[in-house]
C-alpha cells in the first residue's frame, strides 16, 4: 500500500506518517515546512518540500498514484483566519482542489482533516454530523468550503473519500500555534515557569482528543469505504478551568492560572458526538483524558531535559 501525506512534517501529520510505516505503508510526505518541522519526520518516508497549491504538489500525487491521500495540510489558526481570510481560503480551499483534481485522475481515496470549527456556536450538547454547519471564523468556513468540494468531486467523478472532523486535538509534538493548541499552550508556560493564561472565564469546554487516536481514526478510514462526514472526537466535554487545574496538579510549583480577555472566534462549547465513526469505521478512542495529558505532559518534560 501507497500513501500520500500533505502535512506530514506537522503535528498530526509526523504521528500519522510513523504508524503509517510501521503498517507496512510506503509514504509520500508533501509539506512546504511554513509550520512544519523536517526534523521530526520520519527517515523511512519519501520527503517532498512542496506547497500543496501547486502544480509541482498535484503532479508527485499522480506519479505516486497512492492508494490514499491523508489531506492534512492546511492553514489551522484561527485568529490568523481572521486577519487573512484570502491567504486562509487560499491554502485551505484551493490546496485541497489540487489533491482532489490529482486524486481523481489516480483514484486515489481521499481522506480529509476537517474541524469542529464548521459548526459554529452551535448550541447543542452533542454535535452531530448532520447538524447545521455556521462557522464563526474563516478557518471554519475555509474547511467547510474544502468539504463542500469534496463532496462535489465525488458526486461529478464518483472521487472516493472520507471526512474526519476532528474535535481538539492534543498530544506530544504539538506546537504553541494553530486551531486546539490550548494543551501545548499551557505546557510551554509550564515548563518556563510562567502562569497559564485563560481567555474568557475558563468555563468553555472543549472535547479533547489525543492525537495517537487520531491517528488510528485516519487509518480506519483509509481502509473502509465510507463517503461520509465522521466525528473524530470522546463525546466529552472539559472546561479549560479543569485542564488547567489538572496539568497544575501535575506539575506542582504553585503556579496560579491568570486570565485574559476572551478572543474573537474562539467557540464557546464544543463536544461531538463519535458513534458515526464506531458504526461506519469500526474506530473508537483508546486514550482516556488523563491518561493521554500524563503521556504529554512527559513528553514535554523529556524535550525540555
Amino acid at each position: 500500500m501507497k500513501a500520500v501525506v500533505t502535512g506530514g512534517a506537522g503535528f498530526i501529520g509526523t504521528h500519522l506518517v510513523h504508524a503509517l510505516i510501521d503498517s507496512g505503508y510506503e509514504v509520500h510526505v508533501l509539506d512546504n515546512l511554513s509550520t512544519g518541522s523536517a526534523a521530526g519526520l520520519d527517515p523511512r518516508a519519501e520527503f517532498h518540500q512542496v506547497d500543496i497549491r501547486s502544480v509541482e504538489a498535484g503532479e508527485i500525487v499522480k506519479r505516486e498514484r497512492p492508494d490514499v491521500v491523508f489531506h492534512l495540510a492546511a492553514q489551522a489558526d484561527v485568529q490568523y483566519s481572521i486577519r487573512q481570510p484570502f491567504q486562509d481560503a487560499d491554502v485551505n480551499i484551493m490546496g485541497t482542489i489540487r489533491m482532489l483534481d490529482a486524486c481523481r485522475e489516480t483514484g486515489s481515496k481521499l481522506v480529509f482533516s476537517s474541524t469542529a470549527g464548521v459548526y459554529g456556536e452551535l448550541q447543542k450538547e452533542r454535535i452531530e454530523e448532520e447538524d447545521p454547519t455556521v462557522p464563526i471564523s474563516g478557518y471554519g468556513q475555509s474547511k467547510l468550503g474544502a468539504e463542500n468540494y469534496i463532496r462535489l468531486f465525488h458526486r461529478l467523478y464518483n472521487a472516493d473519500y472520507t471526512i474526519l472532523r476532528y474535535s481538539n486535538v492534543y498530544g506530544p509534538g504539538q506546537g504553541v500555534k494553530g486551531e486546539g493548541g490550548v494543551v501545548a499552550l499551557f505546557m510551554d508556560r509550564l515548563m518556563k515557569g510562567e502562569s497559564l493564561q485563560i481567555h474568557g472565564d475558563g468555563e468553555q469546554t472543549r472535547d479533547f482528543i489525543y492525537v495517537k487516536d487520531v491517528v488510528q481514526a485516519n487509518i480506519a478510514a483509509a481502509r473502509k469505504t465510507c463517503q461520509s462526514t465522521v466525528h473524530v472526537s470522546t463525546g466529552r466535554t472539559s472546561t479549560i478551568n479543569g485542564l488547567a487545574s489538572y496539568l497544575l496538579g501535575l506539575h506542582g510549583g504553585g503556579l496560579e492560572p491568570a486570565h485574559t480577555p476572551a478572543k474573537m472566534g474562539d467557540i464557546r462549547h464544543s463536544c461531538l458526538d463519535n458513534t458515526k465513526a464506531a458504526r461506519l469505521l469500526g474506530w473508537e478512542p483508546a486514550y482516556s483524558f488523563e491518561t493521554g495529558l500524563k503521556q504529554t505532559y512527559d513528553s514535554w518534560l523529556n524535550h525540555v531535559g
